[in-house]
């Protein structure tokens, strides 16, 4: 009954989606954004007669067959993310600004929450690379159900789209949230996180004069962008606050590296390196891993053996259950 009950919402988002495309002569994404926010709106917004009476009909009638009151936080983002992926592909956006899978926000979720027995009443989390917010708000819906806790959220981008696709996101969960429409490599507007969690975008990042003053920069040419953001990330962390990170698999075998890891063994306690299923990714390049790191202090420490691993393909329950047990005896046995 709820796959049927999702499936409701899902249809009627993706057919007013694509019923409104059809007028505005722009892109899905931008479709998808004026949908989600009549909906919050309870009305359809016109602007020079578009959309024209006739779609505008269609589209009263569509909403009327859902109750949006009747679904959770995650079941109204769970629709838009299918709803999203569908107008990415559409659209033909870059890698980087792909929908992140489902399971990468359960695996974070699952860590934050074994590495932080207690929670305060209220949870700072992050994204320094939101896109559409769609990880930042599965981990926030995903700590609000399991920890019974109040959590904020934060999230940066630089690409005003997506941007406007996350607030309309948080509009319709009734997320708290704080966006910021800026470079993340510059000044963060913010401090003292909880955690931090990223699916990094890889490639170089093009303002080397802004770039170098970082310890990861390169020493020549463009510096990788993944290592920056992780440099500036960990300073907006309180003290013991955890970054975690989706990097490329390859991420210390690259010649950029030893300007990484020598950042890494100086600034931040190295607690874990996770691969994620093959399957999730297009080609072995786009493979990527959850890089977990800890901001000294607070009495954190490094842990005696890092965590390394495989996380397992969720449908394969007796895998699954493996890990999480050993992933807290881990944390037992090293770092609690």
């Amino acid at each position: 009954m709820a796959k049927e009950h999702l499936e409701a919402l899902f249809k009627v988002m993706d057919q007013a989606t694509s019923l409104l495309d059809g007028v505005l002569h722009t892109s899905m994404i931008d479709a998808l954004i004026e949908i989600g926010e009549d909906m919050h709106a309870r009305d359809i917004q016109q602007e020079d007669g578009v959309p024209d009476a006739a779609t505008t009909a269609k589209l009263k009638e569509l909403f009327a067959s859902v109750d949006l009151s009747s679904y959770s936080a995650d079941e109204i983002r769970q629709a838009l993310q299918l709803v999203m992926v569908k107008a990415a592909e559409h659209d033909q956006l870059e890698p980087n600004q792909q929908i992140t899978p489902d399971a990468l926000a359960t695996l974070a979720s699952f860590l934050i929450s074994t590495m932080t027995p207690t929670m305060p009443a209220t949870y700072r989390i992050g994204d320094i690379a939101a896109g559409s917010g769609n990880l930042l708000y599965a981990v926030m819906n995903q700590l609000t159900a399991a920890r019974d806790t109040q959590v904020h959220g934060y999230a940066v981008d630089n690409n005003e789209n997506l941007l406007a696709l996350a607030s309309m996101s948080a509009a319709l969960q009734d997320i708290n949230v704080d966006l910021y429409h800026q470079d993340a490599i510059d000044n963060l507007p913010f401090k003292d996180l909880d955690a931090i969690v990223s699916d990094l975008p890889v490639g170089y990042y093009p303002i080397d004069e802004r770039a170098k003053g970082f310890e990861t920069a390169a020493k020549s040419g463009h510096s990788y962008a993944h290592h920056l953001l992780m440099e500036q990330a960990l300073p907006a962390l309180r003290p013991g606050g955890l970054g975690l990170f989706f990097v490329p698999t390859e991420v210390f075998k690259s010649d950029e590296s030893k300007g990484l890891t020598t950042w890494l063994a100086q600034h931040a306690h190295f607690q874990g390196l996770l691969g994620m299923p093959t399957d999730f990714f297009s080609s072995k390049a786009a493979e990527k891993s959850l890089l977990l790191l800890q901001k000294p202090g607070a009495g954190s420490k490094q842990a005696t053996q890092v965590l390394l691993g495989q996380f397992p393909d969720l449908s394969d329950r007796k895998a699954f259950q493996e890990f999480i047990t050993d992933v807290r005896t881990w944390y037992q046995q090293n770092i609690n």
